[in-house]
């Protein structure tokens, strides 16, 4: 599409958004900024950040609850305690992936909200008693973004199996 005004750039937002988003770049690229859709460039980039730290907040979400089944839900652990792991290692390469300094300080100052939603659907899921798992964040944000850190004797490693002799 060429000869975009803005009027009709306004009208494309509401009729095809990645149309209007190929657009704006065209008109970015051009350095034509008169052109730009304004309004609507800048509620994107809001949402575009929204979308970032929602990510990164489900993540940690995610993290939290697979730590707290590993932790507090010994029925389940012998059954369960792989999977566990490996979404924890999972959730955490993907958390890595998509975290900035301004994301990371984010969800330091969310961590206790985020925690709050793990622990609800934690209970949900498992049954498990108000007493059982704490109340509060057991875990630093540091803990919970180490590839290497587990609670306390809850990763199991298991003895070298030797499929071959």
């Amino acid at each position: 599409m060429s000869n975009v005004t803005k009027a009709s750039l306004k009208e494309i937002y509401q009729i095809d958004e990645y149309l209007w988003l190929e657009e704006t770049i065209k008109i970015l690229r051009k350095n034509c900024l008169e052109e730009l859709d304004l309004e609507n460039l800048i509620e994107e980039l809001q949402n575009l950040g929204k979308r970032d730290l929602n990510k990164v907040r489900s993540l940690l979400r995610q993290i939290i609850i697979h730590l707290l089944l590993l932790e507090y839900w010994p029925e389940e652990h012998e059954r369960n305690y792989r999977h566990w792991t490996g979404e924890i290692t999972a959730f955490r390469a993907d958390l890595s992936d998509n975290l900035t300094t301004t994301l990371k300080n984010k969800l330091h100052e969310d961590l206790a909200s985020i925690y709050q939603t793990a622990l609800k659907i934690v209970r949900q899921k498992t049954g498990l008693s108000q007493d059982t798992i704490p109340e509060n964040c057991p875990y630093s944000l540091d803990q919970l973004l180490d590839d290497n850190w587990y609670p306390e004797g809850q990763l199991i490693m298991e003895p070298d199996v030797k499929l071959f002799e």
